[in-house]
């Protein structure tokens, strides 16, 4: 591993622990085992190393979201796919997904700003999109807001953030199948054709 990726890692695990707030440039240093310049070599800012870790992720969801989108599959098979690729963002990116998920970032370049939240609008927007062709398909329900519903999947998803830990209980596969059935057939009993 090159000492940048080491650095990406450290600084992952102690903002998961701490929060990045209370995350100095001294204790990413101290848990590398470098002196605080040493981490000035590879990054100029906290900030610098948050966004490193958190748009190649947010990237690779929207990259992923938009191939899902291009397929010929049902809208309800899409939901599906969409679903599982998000949800498996934690793993193995848990510590990458739960910084980018659980914190706030304020980013004092607001040109890095921009781009982050650039990604997760596009991001959003295609999952209300999914939402829209699913409707006007007639797999998914007219009666609900399109933007509504997908700000509704996203942060149940999302919320994992707060309670997932890997290898500690519910494993990815099942909590995709819970959430997908919950947002595809509610909490009615059995299934309607769809």
């Amino acid at each position: 591993m090159t000492r940048r990726l080491q650095i990406l890692r450290r600084a992952a695990e102690v903002f998961e622990r701490k929060g990045v707030a209370q995350t100095s440039i001294e204790d990413i240093a101290s848990e590398v085992g470098i002196k605080r310049e040493g981490i000035y070599y590879y990054f100029k800012s906290r900030e610098d190393i948050l966004l490193e870790l958190i748009l190649p992720q947010s990237d690779n969801l929207l990259r992923s979201m938009r191939n899902i989108m291009a397929t010929a599959s049902t809208n309800l098979d899409k939901l599906r796919s969409a679903m599982e690729m998000h949800i498996s963002s934690y793993s193995p990116g848990y510590l990458e997904t739960t910084v980018m998920l659980r914190e706030k970032h304020i980013f004092k370049d607001q040109k890095k700003l921009d781009a982050l939240r650039r990604v997760w609008r596009d991001y959003t927007d295609l999952w209300e999109e999914l939402i829209k062709r699913g409707q006007t398909s007639g797999e998914f329900s007219d009666g609900l807001d399109a933007k509504m519903v997908s700000y509704g999947v996203l942060g149940m998803c999302n919320w994992m953030a707060r309670w997932y830990t890997p290898d500690k209980g519910m494993e990815i596969p099942e909590i995709t199948e819970n959430f997908f059935r919950l947002c595809s057939y509610g909490l009615m009993r059995g299934e309607p054709d769809v």
